[in-house]
């Protein structure tokens, strides 16, 4: 038991922080986890971002951010790598037919995860108006049990507070989950070996290393990776 001092002060657990230990300690006791991260060259997709942001907030009401760029790209690779879209049984593994995306959404005592259910079949405007409605019912209290259930893979995005290389804890029972950090300009060498300021983004992968091997998840991240630099100033938003 970790001793006391003077001055010190005990704060009791909060259902919602009781429960976030609990799932936590369980998914690590329950899941061999392993890690795999890349590099994005982002610097196409904040050029979309820059151009299209500010229209985009006076049609649709809501913030263009990165992350329905990245969950896009995401559920592109998911398609391409069913087996991250997985859960581990005793009978076998279940691959899923749907794309559930669950999104870690902060609150001021814990976090919850709501989903976006069949995510494949939005587009990057309908992933942030669900995102936007998602994680605004989220930290006011409004989700319903729908909201957070039928996840079949996990995005985080620590990289809102600046964060430059994350490593999370699977959200059981899926297969992994996928972390987005901080955009963040640096000078990288570039075809022909050129020097050049981009911006530069880590992705990091946390998977069940019961459901899939470190090549399906190198295969997975170098997907999403590939997506996000394909994007660029042709790239359908609707």
């Amino acid at each position: 038991t970790a001793p006391s001092a003077e001055g010190d002060e005990l704060l009791p657990l909060s259902p919602m922080r009781k429960a976030i230990a609990e799932h936590m300690v369980r998914s690590r006791q329950t899941s061999p986890h392993a890690w795999c991260a890349t590099e994005v060259d982002m610097s196409s997709v904040v050029a979309l971002r820059t151009a299209e942001k500010e229209q985009f907030k006076a049609r649709e009401g809501v913030d263009l951010t990165y992350v329905p760029f990245v969950i896009k790209a995401v559920v592109e690779s998911l398609k391409d790598h069913p087996a991250m879209n997985a859960t581990f049984k005793p009978e076998g593994i279940l691959r899923k037919r749907a794309i559930n995306i669950s999104v870690a959404v902060g609150l001021d005592d814990g976090l919850i995860v709501p989903v976006i259910h069949d995510a494949d079949q939005l587009s990057i405007s309908g992933l942030a108006h669900r995102l936007n409605d998602l994680a605004s019912r989220a930290r006011a209290g409004r989700l319903q049990v729908a909201d957070v259930e039928g996840g079949t893979f996990c995005v985080n995005n620590p990289g809102t507070f600046g964060t430059v290389l994350s490593a999370a804890i699977i959200n059981q029972p899926q297969a992994g989950i996928m972390t987005m950090d901080a955009v963040v300009k640096r000078a990288v060498v570039m075809p022909g070996d050129v020097i050049g300021i981009r911006s530069m983004m880590f992705i990091g992968l946390s998977f069940d290393h019961r459901v899939v091997d470190g090549l399906q998840a190198a295969g997975f991240l170098g997907g999403v990776k590939k997506a996000l630099e394909a994007i660029g100033s042709g790239t359908m938003i609707y």
